[in-house]
């Protein structure tokens, strides 16, 4: 019987330490947490593989998402660039450009660093269509949006 209780005591003491790091219920039980993917990166194995996460396992399933594409990463939305894939993902035989428009296609947000893109010497027409070009408001809606998960790359 004492064997019973401590493990009774045990569930309620585990359960007690693991209701702090529960996934918090949506608000109105259907809504799904967004998603805000930091991608800082030009390497197009490592894009290729943030950009087909946001756009199939979190857009494609209901979550709001954005891409931040910041730092070297605003090289991957010029026109002028090549944007070839690598490593698992080449098999699919499309583009960086091409799979950050399917992404917009289909309701994503592509968001562009403004400062980074003025220090790459970049300009909103250098862009690949439907790309928002960023600032700190559009930025901070985003990341700061009540139930949204930031991810970075």
């Amino acid at each position: 019987m004492k064997l019973n209780s401590l493990f009774a005591a045990l569930a309620v003491l585990f359960l007690a330490l693991a209701a702090p790091f529960a996934q918090p219920a949506a608000a109105d039980g259907d809504e799904k947490p967004g998603l805000f993917v930091n991608l800082t990166t030009d390497d197009t194995w490592s894009a290729a593989k943030a950009i087909m996460f946001a756009h199939q396992r979190a857009l494609k399933n209901g979550h709001e998402t954005a891409t931040w594409l910041n730092v070297r990463a605003v090289y991957l939305a010029d026109k002028k660039r090549p944007s070839h894939v690598h490593g698992l993902m080449a098999d699919k035989g499309l583009s960086i450009h091409d799979m950050l428009q399917a992404f917009i296609a289909d309701g994503g947000t592509v968001i562009m660093c403004g400062a980074c893109s003025k220090a790459a010497g970049l300009t909103q027409e250098d862009y690949i269509n439907g790309v928002t070009m960023g600032s700190w408001p559009v930025v901070q809606g985003w990341l700061f949006q009540e139930n949204t998960q930031t991810l970075s790359w």
